[in-house]
């Protein structure tokens, strides 16, 4: 027996994914406003974007690491762009599988405590990382310029909106904890605008990359003997 799963369907199901995640993470510091909860009380702390281990931070975290298992494995395709760009996509995996580590235990909160930094580089770490997001841009483009057109499109619009989440929103979210600290409804929805853009992106880029992979198939094919 043959199950086939359109790609379409995978995009549905992230993007649903995505705005359920959102929506509750919206409601949790509008809730923290007007009721004095702390985050952690159930069912806040399950569903805060705001705070880690718990069911956004697991969602996000295993949501790159798809995608970093996705590129491994055009990787390893013995035809076409797959395999002349192999040492790209590697590359890219190896990323992805650091990005998912560290969205789920936060290795970059320490890379705070090397500077005393204030204002828009209240969170130090977006200096280091910012110039590493540079560095893959240069490297990547003559890769980028040798995808397909729809595929190229995708992932560059898929990194704009991770990168301008993970790091332009969250130099404005600390220009405002630097002035006002993180007790307060604006900081929560700063916050709020900067996970959803990071989820946005990646469950775009995590589909672009599927649909590239699944193309000659077009779509998941599930087989049971």
């Amino acid at each position: 027996m043959e199950i086939r799963i359109p790609t379409t369907t995978l995009k549905r199901l992230l993007l649903g994914l995505v705005i359920v995640l959102s929506f509750m993470g919206f409601l949790v510091p509008l809730a923290q406003d007007r009721w004095p909860l702390e985050t952690f009380d159930m069912p806040l702390g399950l569903v805060s974007l705001s705070d880690e281990q718990n069911l956004p931070t697991w969602f996000s975290s295993h949501l790159i690491l798809l995608s970093a298992s996705i590129l491994a494995l055009i990787s390893f395709s013995e035809s076409g762009h797959g395999a002349e760009y192999r040492r790209h996509w590697r590359g890219l995996a190896f990323v992805f599988a650091y990005l998912s580590l560290d969205e789920a235990i936060e290795l970059h909160e320490g890379l705070n405590l090397i500077a005393d930094t204030s204002g828009f580089l209240y969170f130090g770490w977006v200096v280091p990382f910012g110039i590493l997001v540079l560095i893959l841009a240069v490297t990547y483009i003559d890769f980028l310029r040798h995808l397909p057109e729809k595929t190229r499109n995708q992932f560059v619009i898929a990194g704009a909106i991770f990168v301008g989440g993970a790091l332009g929103v969250e130099m404005i979210l600390g220009y405002w904890t630097d002035l006002h600290g993180e007790e307060n409804l604006t900081y929560g929805m700063i916050d709020w605008v900067e996970e959803s853009l990071e989820m946005c992106g990646m469950s775009l880029f995590a589909w672009s990359a599927g649909s590239f992979l699944l193309a000659p198939a077009e779509g998941v094919v599930l087989r049971k003997a």
